[in-house]
């Protein structure tokens, strides 16, 4: 790379549009800085509509920029003050500086520093990539060291052994000349070059297939500091008093997104319920945290997709997308419907499965290159970024017919337009409806529990978590998840049958599978009583106090005085458990995933009014825990060995809070809270939303909490989605709550 070239980069942010942030967290007023321990983000609008995230991470002195367009791109790197410790970087202005030239989109920005760094630990890829490097702990390694991909170096090696004939074709559909080529596009390149009054340092990326290119560019004012490149690692030292100022710029060639406009995202309920917001002068920060969740709404809306949420989850999730559509529900336009459908139907296996997630650009080379070293094939070479989909979940399966059938019963929306829109994926959809038949027909034949649908197994022998609790531990290690069964399988019939009768009336062909489905749809309505724990009062103080006399002294103390305080239930405390084993005996951990059932379904207020106990029960009885919120598991009611797996998994565990489970939660309660303002839900809505208000966090993915001198303080959990779908239905959920009370929450 010329000096020339470095230095037209280093000034591009004289050539472009200044921006100032389209969305930021923390922000005074609406955030709680002290609960982000450190953690700063924005994200920018580039010069396509695409979104743009950088974060400063304090704790680790990671820099990390997401590029959240087709490709799902990432540039990182960690900075180190002069004794090792992660550096106090800060914004130096609000503003970047956004261009697109040459086939290639360009952001630039500047941070401070107040005194000497170094940069180093360099990685440029895929989201995916950033995420697994982070979540294995490679942003503490000393800052020369190198990360390479295994799966690219096995492929490389693949490559390399060929025989002569096949190696020099395989290269060639690589765009290589040798294996020497292919291995130089392992490591990122790291240059420095100086100029009359700057210096510049250059980190370039090749995708694997030499398709595409991504650079970050740090750049100074050589008058005021100096660099030094050594081994990877960039020396960064000023030259005069003050702290260190730093431009960063970086850049790709990868394929934009099509954004999607407000106009076409939301409906006229929420312009007008917007309006009087704007309208209404006395509580400004409701209108400043709603204009923040549709901006944020707006960076994940495309033409051709949903994305599930920026950083860690820049593509599109099954699942997200489909819950997503039945909470927005109230303020989205019936268009967006059609995106989420038709999304979910262009993915869908040849079985009728719907894809989970989709892996793109970095990602798809991965995993086609892991591919190719089990089972070599040149075709694989030939577009080593052909877009990869995981069918290994099971909910969103169940939840696209429930989406469908809403759109199909909607009639707001003209017949002319359904027929045209179903007609163009008949097919597509009513494979997903026979798929849903065939897997509800064993406990519509036979209704024990083993028969009901459960997760597949992973090699080792652990049942996998295919549902929206999908870290490793998340079902406790149960088959069969109460969410699947009793919520969206029985939801799921109900909406086959649904579909069938609005195609008919359609002029369409029915659903074959439709015909003598009511029968199992009746089969599974019954579903619940596999999952129904009971406990007396003596129980249930017995398992209370065994769980907390294994915690640690100060964590028992303060639970014991909770506990002192609300005191054991005087009668029998009844939940459903969160899973089942794999004899289709209840593992007795309670959880948030009833919601859900609310949310779809009316049970009747004394089933509602049972259901909705364990929310209004203090933790550790119940799951409400006061200035935090409803956390997303209670395991003291389950055997020890529950209890540790929690222990070393808390992603969904007792310590945790999901705005996903909120939001379901408030959802529902609000539609009955409109209809009976007296009943059970409007004393589970008063007290979640004063909890989850008083966390701080309310507008998070997910959050923790610490105890801190007697005190439990909620704080950011560390993978957190800072714009995320399931949050963002906060939108909706405001909007239903204004319709409960004029002054919403």
């Amino acid at each position: 790379m010329s000096c020339f070239i470095l230095l037209l980069a280093a000034q591009a942010t004289l050539l472009g549009d200044t921006v100032p942030p389209y969305v930021a967290f923390p922000e005074v007023g609406l955030d709680d800085p002290a609960a982000y321990e450190g953690y700063q983000t924005r994200l920018y609008r580039d010069a396509g509509g695409n979104a743009v995230q950088i974060y400063l991470d304090a704790k680790s002195g990671r820099v990390v920029h997401l590029w959240a367009d087709a490709l799902d791109e990432s540039l990182g790197f960690t900075a180190r003050d002069s004794a090792g410790r992660p550096a106090p970087l800060a914004w130096a202005g609000p503003e970047a500086t956004t261009r697109v030239a040459n086939g290639r989109r360009s952001l630039a920005y500047r941070l401070t520093a107040p005194g000497p760094l170094r940069l180093g630990l360099f990685l440029l890829g895929s989201m995916r990539l950033e995420r697994d490097f982070q979540y294995a702990g490679r942003q503490h390694d000393s800052l020369g060291a190198s990360f390479i991909v295994p799966e690219f170096a096995a492929l490389v090696d693949d490559i390399a052994g060929l025989p002569e004939p096949e190696r020099r074709r395989a290269l060639a559909l690589l765009g290589a000349r040798g294996p020497s080529t292919l291995r130089a596009r392992l490591l990122p390149v790291v240059t420095l070059v100086r100029s009359p009054g700057r210096w510049s340092v250059r980190v370039t990326q090749v995708s694997l297939d030499g398709r595409n290119h991504l650079s970050l560019t740090v750049s100074g004012d050589a008058r005021r500091s100096s660099a030094r490149l050594a081994h990877a690692v960039v020396t960064v030292r000023p030259a005069v008093a003050g702290p260190l100022e730093l431009t960063v710029l970086i850049e790709t060639n990868g394929r934009a997104l099509t954004p999607l406009t407000r106009e076409q995202i939301f409906n006229d309920q929420f312009r007008r319920f917007y309006a009087e917001l704007q309208a209404d002068t006395t509580r400004p920060l409701r209108l400043r945290r709603l204009e923040r969740e549709a901006r944020g709404f707006e960076l994940l809306s495309s033409r051709e997709k949903l994305m599930a949420g920026l950083p860690n989850f820049a593509t599109y999730f099954g699942r997200d997308m489909l819950m997503t559509a039945l909470l927005m529900e109230p303020v989205w336009s019936d268009t967006m419907v059609e995106h989420v459908i038709a999304a979910a139907l262009a993915k869908l296996a040849p079985s009728g499965e719907v894809s989970h997630e989709e892996a793109l650009g970095g990602q798809a080379i991965r995993e086609n290159a892991a591919e190719y070293h089990r089972r070599p094939n040149p075709a694989l070479l030939a577009n080593l970024q052909a877009v990869r989909e995981n069918y290994f979940m099971v909910d969103d399966d169940y939840q696209l017919p429930v989406v469908v059938a809403r759109y199909a019963a909607n009639a707001a929306i003209p017949d002319e337009r359904k027929r045209r829109f179903f007609q163009a994926r008949q097919q597509e959809l009513v494979g997903n409806l026979a798929f849903v038949a065939r897997q509800a027909a064993a406990y519509a034949r036979d209704p024990v529990a083993t028969n009901l649908v459960g997760f597949h197994r992973d090699d080792d022998g652990w049942w996998h978590p295919g549902s929206w609790r999908d870290s490793r531990v998340g079902y406790a290690g149960g088959r069969f998840a109460f969410d699947v069964n009793v919520v969206w399988v029985p939801a799921a019939l109900g909406a086959v049958i649904t579909i069938d009768s609005a195609f008919r009336a359609l002029g369409l062909a029915g659903v074959p599978e439709a015909q003598g489905l009511e029968a199992a749809a009746q089969a599974w309505r019954g579903v619940a009583r596999h999952f129904a724990v009971a406990l007396a009062p003596g129980e249930v103080e017995a398992r209370v106090r065994a769980r907390l006399a294994a915690l640690p002294a100060a964590e028992r103390a303060h639970w014991e005085q909770v506990l002192t305080q609300s005191g054991i239930p005087a009668d029998t405390l009844r939940f459903f458990a969160l899973s089942l084993d794999s004899a289709g005996r209840p593992i007795p951990v309670m959880s948030t995933d009833p919601a859900t059932w609310l949310l779809l379904e009316n049970l009747g207020a004394a089933h509602e009014a049972e259901l909705l106990r364990p929310f209004l029960l203090p933790y550790p009885v119940g799951l409400l825990i006061e200035g935090v919120g409803p956390v997303a598991a209670n395991d003291a009611y389950a055997p020890p060995a529950v209890w540790g797996m929690f222990e070393r998994d808390l992603y969904h565990s007792p310590r945790v809070v999901w705005g996903r489970e909120v939001n379901v939660l408030v959802s529902a309660l609000a539609q009955r809270v409109r209809a009976s303002p007296d009943s059970v839900a409007a004393t589970v809505l008063a007290r979640t939303l004063d909890a989850v208000t008083r966390s701080g966090l309310k507008q998070a993915e997910l959050w923790s909490y610490r105890l801190e001198g007697g005190t439990l303080r909620p704080f950011r959990y560390g993978s957190s989605s800072d714009v995320q779908l399931w949050s963002l239905t906060d939108i909706a959920v405001q909007f239903l709550l204004a319709r409960v009370s004029p002054q919403g929450n």
